[in-house]
């Protein structure tokens, strides 16, 4: 396993230039891709799995290898092979990506088959599946052949959050690649440098994405984004009783599904759409014989991507809220020193804007409560992932976070339920 625990300072150019804090594992890449095809090489290898923490960077890097595969200059980042493949369009690069829950083994059957045929244009066929850790069982075993026995020039890329999330006959045939968290100086520099934002607004961004490369730049670009994340981070304070703990919990469940289906609706009905002239409806809105199964088909797998999406955005909440009680118990423990909470390394706060908030609640309350408050967050994570409905395990969560739960046993507390 090849790890990047140690990133170096070169400047990386071409395909390369955005995988921010990750030189040790593009150097990786970069002498894999420039192995000469054909040929034995110890650098290279048929099937990779690419793991790191949401937001390294894993498909990036996945794509940015796939263009270095595909380009005579091994990722110059202009040509036309290069300039395809990071969009999605070359010919000979698959990119599988999913909001459904998993992949199934029919999808993976298909990437197979694709992946069976010579290059059309391009030096290898490459499939990239960015999310393998959703690939069922059934499907892991409709792809294993496959990877024991690839086609000579097919190359697949595999993404993952660790490689405990696959299939375990599946990792041990990969060669792995692990990426880093980035740093936030590093982040804070990409934003300012490729997107144009300004010094102090990448750094409040990069601490606030967490390492989280995508999640620092929506903040960076996009007021609405900061002002959901405000309104989080405003949570701690405004909670004072138990209805306020009920209707937050409601409101946040409804923005979560709200944003959900904004995120779905276009390609809903470009979905129903093109199924619909698949299955010979007319303009007058007849429909033929057996259509509603296949349209009860795709209106399941569309609510589980809609699913899906609601659980993702509770779950930044989630993120959101460890990072506060992160910062709070910091400071109740002096892991973070006054003159230290803005800095971009070493001990600062995630959230140094709102510093006057974290101290109020950390001197408001004890560490230990801090802890348990913390445990609840991550077990509120641990029972959306397992399907328990979001308005409970929201509600339970705000309840515990305000010591509300303890107040209704307790008739000296009674105050705060009014």
């Amino acid at each position: 396993m090849i790890c990047n625990d140690d990133p170096v300072s070169d400047v990386l150019t071409g395909v390369w230039a955005d995988l921010v804090g990750q030189e040790k594992a593009v150097e990786v890449l970069r002498r894999a891709a420039e192995s000469q095809p054909g040929r034995s090489s110890h650098a290279m290898s048929h099937a990779w799995l690419i793991t790191g923490p949401p937001g390294s960077g894993r498909s990036n890097a996945a794509k940015a290898f796939a263009a270095a595969l595909q380009c005579a200059e091994h990722g110059c980042g202009q040509c036309n092979a290069c300039r395809t493949t990071l969009s999605g369009a070359h010919p000979d690069v698959t990119l599988v990506r999913t909001e459904a829950l998993s992949i199934g083994v029919d999808e993976v059957r298909e990437l197979v088959r694709r992946a069976a045929m010579n290059p059309a244009h391009g030096r290898h066929q490459v499939v990239v599946v960015e999310d393998a850790d959703r690939i069922t069982e059934r499907g892991a075993d409709a792809l294993l052949k496959a990877i024991e026995e690839p086609a000579p020039k097919t190359v697949w890329l595999l993404c993952a959050p660790t490689p405990e999330d696959v299939i375990v006959t599946i990792r041990s045939r990969c060669r792995r690649l692990h990426l880093a968290t980035p740093r936030d100086e590093a982040v804070a520099d990409l934003l300012t440098r490729r997107d144009g934002i300004p010094p102090e607004m990448a750094a409040e961004a990069a601490r606030a994405g967490q390492g989280h490369i995508g999640r620092a730049r929506r903040l960076a670009r996009d007021e609405e984004a900061r002002a959901r994340r405000n309104a989080i981070g405003e949570l701690p304070t405004r909670l004072r009783s138990l209805g306020d703990c009920l209707q937050a919990a409601e409101d946040l469940v409804n923005q979560a599904s709200e944003e959900a289906a904004a995120a779905t609706a276009e390609s809903d009905a470009a979905e129903r759409a093109e199924l619909e002239k698949a299955l010979g409806f007319g303009s007058s809105g007849a429909r033929p014989r057996n259509a509603q199964a296949a349209i009860r088909d795709l209106e399941k797998q569309q609510a589980a991507r809609s699913k899906r999406l609601q659980r993702d955005a509770l779950d930044r909440v989630l993120t959101e809220l460890t990072a506060y009680h992160r910062d709070v118990l910091a400071i109740q423990t002096g892991a973070v020193r006054p003159e230290e909470e803005n800095a971009l390394r070493g001990a600062r706060l995630v959230n140094a804007g709102w510093s006057a908030s974290l101290h109020r609640v950390a001197h408001s309350q004890s560490p230990e409560h801090t802890v348990a408050t913390i445990d609840a967050i991550l077990d509120a994570r641990n029972s959306l992932e397992h399907g328990v409905t979001p308005l409970l395990v929201m509600e339970t969560l705000l309840i515990t976070m305000t010591g509300a739960a303890r107040s209704l046993a307790n008739p000296a507390c009674q105050g705060l339920t009014k």
